[in-house]
């Protein structure tokens, strides 16, 4: 890698900050060549950019990577584990050729459970294909999960994927019919009814009931410190680690579009629990995404009936400003958006939901009141604890994480928050894309304009021969020749 570019790296480095996040690996035409995540963003990318580094000996595939990065993106997230979970859809997504800790992966872990089975097991999978089935996750560390479905064997007596029990009787079952009847230390025979019970137990776990068991684990582990009996004490710790780490309830990027309430049903319950006038037929949901105050961009998804109403999704461009301020992007959005509806004489939705706490929420009340207009009920979810923060004063309000209205207003804004990520990301691909014309010498920007709008976009000049660029004014056979090398080097 030139000097130059090492030390402007090296630059943008010192400014990163010590957040948890995502980072993109960036090679000279602008394509996305590793993805990773970190826990300290400054601390992890600046051990790429260490020479004296041992990894760069010991992996030659790495030091490989690090010689044509000549630029990278960052993502700043809440959590460790919201940056593992971002960290996994963006190989998805971008498919780096340096990255491999995901290639095999569809999707994160889920744990399944189906009541209909008369002894329901807990399966992993990576996909909902069962409605009627209940869910868990997903669950971003895969080890941690398999050890805490075991500590649920051991622990409740339930039935895991590898299963197959034997009915001996009217109403008895003999769960194992190997070694594993006794190393379980469970009741090997019992009724349908003890069995679902067991299942019951196993379930509050998974949904959050937490709280007796680790204790009862952490008391256990004390004692087996305290008589020096100190691998059991480890074993303990690892146990409880894996199963705090299964019960952290991390933010979710999506949600299953299948609930077993009906949706008329749900929207009663919204009503409800929001107090509205109406039930909320027509919901219409906003969102802010930028990269470190570039790229600002916002989205607007419209609900009808609890179903997405895709035809009136909108996108939007921040235009009142540069840089990073989510109040302000949220005013002019809310603010564009319900200035046109008035002016066509549209009717409003039912209900306006803000992704963010009572900062944006002021900010989109804000652009109603400032255009003389009556805002229809607004509210805004808040990401860290799930509050709904009301623009009328009333105390904020906290449901139940089983509220079939909370569940739709999440799943509600994590399709909006999908959406701005979505075109936030495509802006920086086209821009990344664009201007990797300004590396090649001997092209101004008249003539990289001149390419760009006789082509349309960078990859279908990457598949033009020489001929055909020479068609572009002011482009000869030598430099169309120089192009066509320049944006493929493997040719």
């Amino acid at each position: 890698m030139p000097k130059a570019e090492h030390t402007n790296l090296k630059e943008k480095v010192r400014r990163l900050p010590r957040k948890p996040g995502v980072y993109l690996m960036k090679d000279r035409l602008g394509q996305t060549i590793y993805v990773g995540k970190a826990k300290d963003l400054k601390k992890r990318v600046s051990t790429y950019f260490q020479a004296s580094r041992k990894l760069l000996v010991s992996q030659p595939k790495v030091r490989a990577m690090i010689d044509l990065i000549v630029d990278f993106d960052l993502i700043v997230v809440k959590s460790e584990t919201e940056a593992l979970l971002l960290e996994g859809q963006l190989i998805k997504k971008y498919k780096p050729r340096y990255n491999t800790d995901f290639t095999d992966d569809k999707r994160f872990l889920l744990v399944r459970v189906d009541r209909r089975e008369p002894l329901p097991r807990f399966r992993l999978t990576r996909n909902r294909t069962d409605s009627k089935s209940r869910y868990y996750g997903p669950f971003a560390h895969s080890t941690h999960l398999r050890q805490t479905l075991a500590a649920l064997r051991k622990k409740f007596g339930i039935l895991l994927s590898d299963a197959s029990p034997i009915k001996i009787e009217t109403d008895q079952w003999r769960l194992y019919d190997d070694a594993r009847a006794e190393i379980y230390q469970h009741p090997n025979e019992l009724s349908q009814a003890d069995y679902l019970t067991r299942v019951d137990a196993a379930c509050a776990f998974l949904d959050g009931k937490t709280k007796e068991w680790l204790t009862e684990l952490k008391d256990q582990m004390q004692a087996a410190a305290e008589s020096r009996d100190y691998e059991k004490a480890a074993q303990l710790r690892d146990r409880i680690n894996a199963l705090e780490q299964t019960s952290v309830r991390t933010r979710k990027f999506e949600r299953p579009l299948h609930d077993p309430t009906p949706k008329s049903a749900t929207l009663a319950q919204l009503k409800a629990d929001l107090g509205l006038r109406n039930i909320p037929e027509r919901m219409e949901c906003f969102d802010i995404s930028h990269i470190s105050g570039s790229f600002c961009v916002a989205s607007m998804v419209a609900f009808k009936d609890g179903r997405p109403d895709r035809k009136n999704y909108r996108r939007y461009k921040i235009k009142s400003f540069i840089g990073n301020d989510d109040f302000r992007a949220m005013e002019e959005v809310v603010g564009r958006r319900y200035r046109r509806l008035n002016d066509e004489q549209k009717p409003f939705p039912d209900l306006v939901i803000i992704d963010g706490g009572a900062g944006q929420v002021t900010a989109a009340l804000k652009a109603f009141l400032g255009q003389g207009l009556e805002p229809p009920a607004l509210i805004g979810l808040a990401k860290k604890n799930e509050t709904i923060i009301f623009s009328d004063g009333r105390e904020p309000l906290n449901l139940s994480h089983h509220d079939p209205g909370l569940r739709m207003l999440q799943h509600i804004r994590d399709e909006a928050h999908h959406f701005a990520n979505s075109f936030n990301a495509e802006l920086r691909s086209k821009k990344l894309r664009e201007s990797i014309l300004d590396d090649f010498k001997g092209l101004g920007p008249t003539k990289r304009q001149a390419l760009l709008q006789h082509f349309g976009s960078i990859e279908k000049l990457r598949a033009a021969d020489a001929e055909s660029i020479t068609k572009v004014e002011g482009i000869g056979p030598k430099t169309a020749e120089g192009i066509v090398e320049f944006l493929n080097p493997i040719h």
